[in-house]
């Protein structure tokens, strides 16, 4: 059959009205669900302090002794903007903010997620970066927030005892620390960390500090997870430097757990070096120091440090 003029108008018009239909009817759903970008304009001006920083299964320490301390005081600025304290500074610095979508936040060199928000407190999850991509899945770690008005006139106390270590967190590190002290392959690290006082004038001791600021993102957590210590011994038999792991238990006692420099172009001086560096330990260390264990919330454990022990045969 011939389509004539009328066939062919009237063909066209339920095409397009077809068209029409099954563009509202096939609407993508993602873009249906997609989310507008967060806004802080309702909460702008409000200093909220961080009261707790814990992992999905309420601890805020883990397995490593590690603790998350909740440390952040901020306030929104704009949209654009947010304040910080800087505890170095013990002054509030401005960071740019970047929006993006899903409640998903960058500040401080932070990626960060809102997971609940009011003018009473905040609920943040901590967002991992890989390389170009952010995770949106989480780090499960969780930053609570509080007003710092809700804090003194509802709550009717200060940061200081709401950032305690819960009960939980107590109990947790209690059993780590019986495990580590009947056997210290268990050792983690404490909170405390070990102290080493030397009881000569021959003998100086200084802790490797790490300063929080910008470059690091305010983080020294290194200082915390492998304390280390540059010791110098003057009048020693011989000018030496070794660099080695040390695991310290609840009582005191040294023990020698590795070597710190790198043999794999000298495989065959391993054992020598070995050999030599736990004599410095089991003389010079074990002889010129008193060594206090670290412990974590009162809890004396096996812990391990990092020696870097410089030998001098001239006096100091």
């Amino acid at each position: 059959m011939l389509l004539t003029n009328n066939h062919i108008k009237y063909l066209g018009a339920a095409l397009l009205l077809i068209t029409i239909i099954t563009s509202y009817g096939c609407k993508d759903p993602g873009r249906a669900k997609e989310k507008h970008l967060i806004s802080f304009r309702a909460f702008n001006g409000i200093n909220y302090s961080e009261v707790a920083r814990r992992q999905k299964n309420g601890l805020s320490f883990n397995e490593y002794g590690y603790q998350l301390e909740p440390q952040w005081k901020m306030k929104f600025v704009s949209d654009d903007s947010v304040s910080i304290f800087s505890p170095t500074k013990n002054t509030f610095i401005n960071f740019p903010l970047t929006r993006g979508y899903d409640s998903v936040f960058n500040a401080a060199r932070s990626w960060l997620k809102i997971k609940k928000m009011s003018k009473d407190s905040i609920v943040m999850e901590i967002l991992q970066a890989k390389g170009d991509s952010i995770d949106i899945n989480g780090s499960k770690v969780y930053m609570l927030f509080y007003a710092d008005n809700y804090v003194k006139n509802v709550l009717h106390t200060d940061t200081s005892i709401l950032r305690r270590p819960s009960r939980k967190d107590t109990l947790f590190v209690k059993g780590l620390a019986a495990k580590a002290n009947s056997n210290i392959t268990k050792a983690f690290s404490a909170r405390q960390p070990v102290q080493l006082i030397s009881k000569s004038a021959l003998v100086s001791v200084k802790q490797k500090v790490t300063k929080p600021d910008i470059t690091n993102n305010f983080d020294s957590s290194d200082d915390y997870l492998d304390p280390n210590f540059d010791i110098i011994i003057n009048k020693a038999y011989k000018d030496f430097y070794y660099s080695f792991e040390v695991c310290v238990d609840d009582k005191g006692q040294m023990h020698y757990v590795k070597p710190l420099i790198d043999f794999s172009m000298s495989e065959d001086f391993k054992d020598t070096y070995v050999r030599l560096s736990q004599g410095i330990m089991s003389s010079y260390l074990q002889y010129y120091f008193k060594v206090v264990p670290g412990s974590t919330l009162g809890f004396a454990h096996a812990s391990t440090i990092s020696v870097h022990v410089e030998g001098r045969t001239g006096a100091k």
